[in-house]
């Protein structure tokens, strides 16, 4: 193992019964959350990817696991509505913004152990930027993350959303998560098995039945990458499928194919103002699929090769992207008066032009959904949270 792996790190001990009951420090209740922790009236726009979303009654900004967990508890037990926000990558929030608490995770660590056969976990606190946690890994020689480089957001969303690109699932990798169960204000370390993790999806998503504190994952020392399994990677890499290959070169190469999709956040450019994918690839049932294949025929030709991927329990994943490009919407397609488009380098992002509102945003991705399912039978459904408002 290499001489940096036995660096630790520090990081806040677990104990179930205890873990974050301290109060939140005096020092953490400064007016106006960008110079201290907390605030009111703040506009969420500030603190989201697509740059939108009106104002929380108050926000606070917790910068360690005990601040986190602290106001949490104390939320729950005014019965004060509360929205405990990441890295804002993966959420749309109204207009009118939220009427209740927002808790903005700031926590840090992370920490290397050994475990054996080459094998070393990571664990790491939920506010860490997952993009920053993945170059660690990559600088540290360890293989298996090196896929999900340039994802934006923070490392406690990464089990929540199961995480995934390029052939690589967060649920592949996930040893644990540290969780603060909200009915019961105990912090619990929960095995990544019971999560129900499936594609894009866990138990965790679309409830709020507890917080992710921290997360741990199971890596490989020795430099090389998990095998490659998709294609366009493998192209990039002049490599086949299968193969494993030095893992910055791997990262490298997502970087670069991600940044030509512009799903690399880039202040000054539009096309990264956004949620990332904002639907999710439609997994159509065996018995639906004859149908759905039917229709797609029907519009497009029998030449054009229908891209589709096995599923779970006999089901087949299709491309949203393939879909919506055959339903009409090309790259740049313009929303209401030119305030979001589908970003011009990949169809599936919508993209704030810079001076959009959500209900904007809103009526692109209805559009999109409702010509997909006309041209094809096919249901769309956003990928990114919905903070009071829906499709």
């Amino acid at each position: 193992m290499r001489r940096a792996m036995q660096r630790r790190l520090p990081l806040a001990t677990v104990n179930p019964s205890t873990s974050g009951a301290e109060e939140v420090r005096d020092d953490t209740l400064l007016s106006g959350a960008h110079a201290g922790e907390r605030g009111g009236d703040l506009p969420l726009a500030d603190y989201t990817t697509l740059r939108l979303g009106g104002p929380a009654t108050e926000l606070m900004i917790a910068r360690r696991p005990e601040e986190l967990t602290a106001a949490v508890r104390a939320a729950d037990s005014a019965g004060q509505r509360l929205l405990v926000l990441g890295g804002g990558s993966n959420v749309v929030v109204a207009d009118e913004g939220f009427a209740g608490h927002v808790v903005r995770i700031a926590t840090k660590g992370r920490q290397y152990d050994g475990v054996g056969d080459g094998l070393v976990q990571l664990t790491a606190e939920a506010g860490e930027d997952w993009d920053e946690v993945v170059a660690d890994t990559v600088r540290q020689g360890l293989g298996g993350l090196e896929c999900l480089s340039g994802i934006p957001g923070l490392t406690g969303a990464t089990p929540v959303q199961n995480v995934g690109a390029y052939g690589v699932e967060v649920s592949e990798l996930l040893v644990s998560v540290d969780l603060l169960d909200r009915s019961t204000g105990r912090v619990r370390t929960v095995p990544a098995s019971e999560l129900g993790l499936t594609y894009r999806n866990s138990v965790l998503k679309h409830s709020d039945v507890a917080v992710v504190l921290r997360a741990r994952f199971l890596l490989r020392d020795g430099g090389r990458s998990a095998p490659i399994r998709y294609a366009e990677l493998a192209r990039a890499l002049d490599a086949e499928p299968g193969w494993q290959v030095d893992v910055a070169s791997a990262r490298e190469a997502v970087l670069a194919l991600r940044r030509g999709k512009g799903m690399v956040l880039d202040p000054a450019d539009h096309d990264t103002w956004s949620a990332g994918s904002f639907f999710t690839n439609p997994i159509v049932g065996a018995d639906e699929l004859p149908e759905v294949l039917a229709r797609i025929v029907a519009k497009v030709g029998p030449d054009q090769r229908i891209p589709q991927y096995p599923g779970d329990d006999g089901r087949t994943k299709l491309s949203a992207a393939w879909l919506i490009e055959r339903a009409g919407f090309a790259k740049g397609h313009p929303g209401p008066v030119g305030r979001v488009r589908l970003s011009t380098k990949h169809t599936l992002a919508l993209t704030n032009r810079g001076a959009a509102t959500t209900r904007d945003l809103l009526l692109l991705a209805r559009e999109v959904r409702d010509g997909v399912r006309v041209a094809f039978g096919v249901s769309l459904a956003p990928e990114p949270v919905l903070v009071d408002c829906s499709l």
